[in-house]
């Protein structure tokens, strides 16, 4: 039978099961996060090209909560190409918007489903690295489910949890222009080259160490976020661009989990020629902002919601409070970010004028 216990968890757990952030792919997770992710990987320039080119990149994405379930988020990064033969190339990666709503959560069954639109914005890249792309939508679905609520008979299999995303990315422009080599010459330069729409696709399959511990308990749902563990998985991600051939790599990962962080480090596999040449390397640091600094973080509704409570409270329990005129502003800045003690002042108020309204002292 399961037990229902209180809990109050954000929306990157369901129950027990913390579903790390993934690299190759957007996890089901809505959340305040901010994200810092280096990679270095040797690929070919273009679908039928011959030509290799080393990307060594640094992606970054900014996401903020608009209620519990819903986020917009700002995502961009930084390339350095380089290649025998091509002339070394830095730019910015294509810039996009995201907005992403949980769609369903079901923390007893461990399971959670999202659903995103992204907006590439067009000539926001760089042409020397390949990123100048026109406007582009990216409708997405993600989703994760762990297998913690599986009988005692499949007990071995309650650490495993499977996640994955689907999502086509829809050009507004038919053809763009970026630097590359010419097919025809062969020499470096400007190439028009056509947009198509491209699946992206994939699935992880992860292994979460808190269930090899006493802090489990079959079930129930857990009294704290289910943090401080290991969480071992590996990436399967795949590109699928209309007319072409499909880039295919697996990414073994490790990823350590604390109170207000995530860290991961993962090796690139290309599974055929299309996804890579040989090993490259993916990082990513991810605070979460939420539990970081949780005055300022959480949904933007509640805290609003939370800041209006406090100064409620302060004009209803503080009778006067004096205050140096040259020292109003920095008063003023302290009640609206919360930053003060309303009983303090209530008290220290009460002894000086309990009557009279705030006001600054001449």
């Amino acid at each position: 039978m399961l037990i229902a216990a209180q809990s109050v968890l954000c929306s990157r757990h369901a129950g027990n099961r913390f579903f790390p952030g993934t690299m190759t792919f957007d996890d089901p997770a809505v959340a305040d996060e901010f994200l810092i992710s280096p990679s270095s990987l040797e690929h070919p320039l273009n679908s039928g090209s011959g030509f290799n080119v080393l990307d060594n990149a640094i992606s970054w994405s900014f996401v903020r909560l608009l209620t519990p379930d819903v986020s917009i988020g700002l995502n961009s990064g930084w390339i350095r190409r380089s290649g025998n033969g091509f002339p070394t190339q830095s730019g910015f990666d294509q810039t996009s918007l995201t907005l992403k709503r949980l769609m369903y959560k079901n923390e007893l069954h461990e399971i959670l489903i999202s659903a995103s639109l992204s907006w590439g914005i067009g000539g926001s890249g760089a042409p020397g690295v390949g990123a100048s792309k026109p406007d582009t939508l990216l409708p997405a679905v993600t989703w994760g489910k762990g297998f913690g609520d599986l009988p005692e008979e499949l007990a071995w299999l309650r650490p495993f949890a499977v996640t994955g995303a689907v999502s086509l990315e829809i050009p507004l422009s038919p053809r763009s222009l970026n630097f590359g080599i010419d097919p025809g010459t062969g020499r470096f330069g400007p190439v028009m080259g056509p947009n198509v729409e491209i699946w992206h696709w994939g699935f992880a399959v992860e292994y979460s160490t808190l269930y090899l511990t006493d802090r489990f308990k079959p079930g129930q749902l857990p009294k704290m976020e289910p943090l401080h563990q290991l969480v071992p998985l590996v990436e399967f991600a795949f590109d699928s661009p209309r007319g072409q051939k499909t880039a295919a790599t697996m990414n073994p990962r490790l990823s350590c989990v604390e109170d207000v962080w995530q860290v991961s480090a993962e090796a690139i596999v290309p599974m055929n020629s299309q996804g890579g040449r040989g090993l490259g390397v993916r990082a990513q640091l991810l605070p979460f902002l939420d539990d970081l600094a949780p005055l300022y973080w959480g949904s933007l509704c509640s805290v609003l919601d939370a800041r209006r409570a406090r100064m409620a409270r302060l004009f209803r329990d503080t009778k006067v409070i004096a205050v140096p005129a040259e020292k109003s502003h920095a008063f003023l800045w302290r009640v609206i970010t919360g930053d003060f003690d309303c009983s303090m002042g209530a008290e220290s108020s009460r002894a000086a004028a309990p009557h009279s309204p705030i006001r600054p002292a001449s």
